[in-house]
């Protein structure tokens, strides 16, 4: 700083509240001193000025997603990021894949990084790593799913209500084979809406029946996979039920290979881009995203705020998308021969 002082012919203080983005500082002033700070390389230790401002608030937090790639993960950090930028706060990200190890790793050096909370999609079933932390004054918010052995402040879409919305759509559309397909049930969302799906068709009196159920499809070829084996098999269901984007897109994919794309319904759960393009447009369960990553940003910034009510599940309701592939009617039978 005070190499930039001398080279700007400013003082050191009028340094310091340049970068520190003083708005009351004269603007030819500000271009001196960022022009002498670009020539000598400075840049300020943001962390270190955080903590000496008070509180040892860093302007950090962090947001741990399960797939940063993944369309609806991304529409979460978009809302977060938005949240966090007008507090003037950057959010530091990553990716877990489902995979507990990595949660506690990367939940550790994000709190060792001194971030000021973090928001979290868990992958594992255990978050009492965090128990020694929030006495410490970490804040942890939980996104998509609630957090276990940890009593936090959670987001989640209301997934049982919306699979059970898309096969009622499906019932209702004269369907009663009704497939699944869809990721882990161990994965809180999974088995949400596995849960909607198996509550939808008991509602309606129909088996559960496990020859068109395919659980663990974590890819778009995992998902096409399972849909071409479904259908190849004696008696193939009329409809399907797809419970996450990526095992859509995949399912859509492969009814359009064998040709069946008119003929067999589709309802997915949640949306993705490019859905209403598909011919048929593809029905979804729509999430708000950006209500959920929102919402999460609000209730972590709120606790940093001093908010000491206890802590509670927050339902985000969903909305079903009609586009034509969910609303195909069931086939009538073809008639028997009478001369048989």
């Amino acid at each position: 700083m005070r190499e930039v002082a001398a080279l700007a012919g400013v003082a050191i203080k009028t340094v310091s509240r340049v970068m520190n983005e003083v708005p009351t500082v004269d603007p030819e002033l500000v271009e001196r001193v960022r022009g002498a700070a670009d020539m000598l390389g400075y840049r300020p230790n943001l962390t270190a000025s955080s903590l000496r401002r008070g509180a040892g608030r860093t302007a950090t937090i962090g947001l741990l997603l399960d797939d940063v790639s993944n369309p609806f993960s991304a529409a979460l950090l978009r809302a977060v990021e938005d949240e966090a930028r007008a507090r003037g706060v950057q959010v530091l990200i990553g990716s877990l894949d489902e995979d507990p190890d990595r949660e506690r790793e990367m939940a550790r050096t994000l709190i060792d990084r001194q971030v000021d909370g973090l928001i979290i999609v868990p992958a594992g079933q255990d978050q009492s790593y965090l128990l020694a932390e929030s006495r410490h004054g970490v804040c942890a918010v939980f996104l998509d799913r609630e957090p276990r052995l940890f009593n936090s402040d959670a987001v989640l879409s209301d997934n049982r209500g919306g699979a059970i919305a898309a096969v009622e759509h499906l019932l209702a559309r004269g369907h009663e084979r009704i497939g699944y397909l869809g990721d882990r049930p161990i994965v809180a969302t999974s088995g949400q809406r596995f849960e909607g799906y198996e509550r939808a068709l008991e509602g309606a009196g129909i088996a559960i029946d496990p020859r068109v159920i395919a659980h663990g499809l974590r890819t778009l070829d995992d998902a096409a996979r399972a849909t071409t084996e479904m259908m190849a098999s004696p008696d193939p269901p009329t409809a399907l039920f797809a419970s996450q984007n990526l095992v859509t897109i995949g399912v859509a994919t492969a009814l359009h290979r064998l040709g069946v794309e008119n003929k067999v319904a589709l309802v997915g759960f949640d949306d993705f881009v490019l859905a209403d393009v598909l011919k048929p447009g593809v029905t979804v369960i729509a999430q708000d995203a950006a209500g959920l990553g929102r919402l999460a940003a609000q209730l972590l910034f709120a606790r940093r705020a001093g908010d000491t009510t206890p802590p509670r599940t927050h339902v985000v309701p969903v909305r079903l998308v009609p586009r034509g592939s969910g609303e195909i009617m069931l086939a009538p039978a073809a008639p028997s021969d009478p001369g048989l």
